[in-house]
């Protein structure tokens, strides 16, 4: 027969391990939080997250104006503009445009482009094929680069009932800095 101080003991040290595992749980899903939220982001649409292929799926009757937005944090010392305010689109073209990005100072600066379309709710419609926003860039002193965007928006965007009566859509981006080793000299 167990005295009650071992099976007391036993009890705590039960309590104490399912503690400690709650504990690593919770650890854990808070440094898969960031992630888990993109990838959420990215498949839904979320906020105006706009999604990533590898193609597009080809031409469909219709059109669509996209307009390009440029920010750039005041902390980051460039000059960032799209090379054009809008084009047309036909749903599920591929389309190539150009942001221009110059570096304003006498020395090398990183930043990356954070990105979202409005009206939100067309972000799981507007697919990136390739895109400067999808790593970070540097910029040597004085320097003047093109930066292309491609990308399609889905067709299904004039089936959805939320946004087949969407015209237009705004693809914005705004630069921040990096902050590297060598930005902090």
């Amino acid at each position: 027969m167990n005295s009650p101080a071992v099976s007391l003991d036993a009890r705590n040290k039960r309590v104490a391990l399912f503690a400690a595992l709650f504990v690593a749980a919770m650890v854990g899903l808070a440094f898969a939080a960031s992630p888990l939220y993109r990838v959420f982001c990215e498949a839904t649409g979320f906020d105006g997250t706009t999604g990533r292929a590898l193609k597009a799926p080809g031409a469909v009757a219709g059109q669509i104006s996209v307009r390009f937005d440029a920010n750039v944090d005041p902390k980051l010392a460039w000059r960032f503009e799209p090379e054009q305010e809008r084009v047309v689109v036909r749903p599920g073209a591929k389309t190539q445009i150009y942001y221009d990005a110059t570096n304003l100072t006498a020395r090398t600066i990183t930043g990356q482009a954070v990105y979202n379309v409005s009206p939100t709710q067309v972000g799981k419609y507007f697919n990136k094929i390739a895109c400067f926003c999808f790593s970070e860039q540097t910029l040597k002193p004085g320097e003047h680069v093109r930066m292309p965007v491609i990308f399609f928006v889905d067709p299904k965007l004039k089936t959805d009932p939320d946004t087949r009566d969407i015209d237009e859509i705004t693809l914005s981006y705004t630069f921040y800095p990096v902050e590297t080793a060598s930005s902090n000299r």
